[in-house]
């Protein structure tokens, strides 16, 4: 069933500035109006309309860091806040194999209009979030994006790891996450992958990069959280590795 629409949501608003995690695909939802696309309702669920389990895990962590979540509440085939505003793959009309008719003919007007309602405030509310760390701190937050991304897609060779750690310019914080987690042995950590983390006009770069802010991407395989139980005990693994990861500064 799609969940009712809002823009997006802050969790923990009042938590620790020092530290904000951002989750860019935590809903399946549409604004009144556009029901399922045109899609079947089940194709909602599936990892085209968001990223399954992110949500669980990223208010997990919000608990355990006591730092702000901010998380969009619309989904990605409704408009995907993680790209550019001119990146063409801003409203897709084609995800994994699903043809989405409701976009097929998305003019510049009707991308103006879902720009405006929903990936600007998103974007507003991280903003927003970033102007209190500096106003309380006299700096911007260390930032986490959490994702997650399917065993295998569209026939190719299933992925390998269970957690990828994505990131652009910001090495140390990268490595520090790729070092910590490798030390564990049951893991294995996905460089750069399966995403590349350098993505001008994607979220990341859009709030992090061009502050020069200390942050890395976090993405789970989703299968791991698809349940509450995974997402606690994710959320319960990944906090030490990013509270050590921002521990230099």
């Amino acid at each position: 069933m799609i969940q009712e629409y809002r823009a997006h949501e802050t969790v923990n608003p009042g938590g620790d500035p020092s530290l904000l995690i951002v989750c860019d695909h935590a809903s399946n939802a549409t604004p009144e109006g556009y029901g399922t696309l045109g899609l079947p309702a089940d194709e909602f669920a599936r990892h085209i309309a968001w990223d399954i389990g992110a949500e669980g895990v990223s208010r997990a962590l919000s608990r355990l860091l006591d730092c702000p979540v901010v998380m969009s509440r619309f989904s990605r085939l409704f408009i995907d806040p993680n790209r550019g505003e001119d990146d063409p793959t801003l409203i897709m009309r084609l995800s994994d194999g699903a043809i989405i008719p409701g976009n097929r003919d998305v003019d510049e007007a009707e991308t103006e209009k879902r720009l405006d309602l929903c990936y600007r405030p998103y974007n507003a509310a991280i903003d927003a979030a970033i102007a209190r760390a500096e106003a309380e701190t006299g700096r911007g937050p260390n930032i986490i994006s959490i994702h997650s991304f399917t065993r295998q897609l569209r026939g190719r060779p299933e992925r390998p790891y269970q957690v990828g750690i994505l990131y652009d310019w910001d090495l140390d914080t990268a490595g520090a996450l790729l070092k910590s987690l490798r030390a564990e042995a049951d893991l294995t950590i996905g460089d750069n992958e399966p995403y590349h983390g350098r993505l001008p006009g994607d979220c990341m770069w859009r709030h992090a990069t061009r502050r020069q802010l200390s942050n890395a991407l976090i993405e789970v395989r989703n299968d791991l959280i698809e349940t509450e139980a995974g997402q606690e005990d994710w959320a319960a693994r990944l906090a030490p590795h990013i509270e050590g990861a921002f521990s230099k500064t």
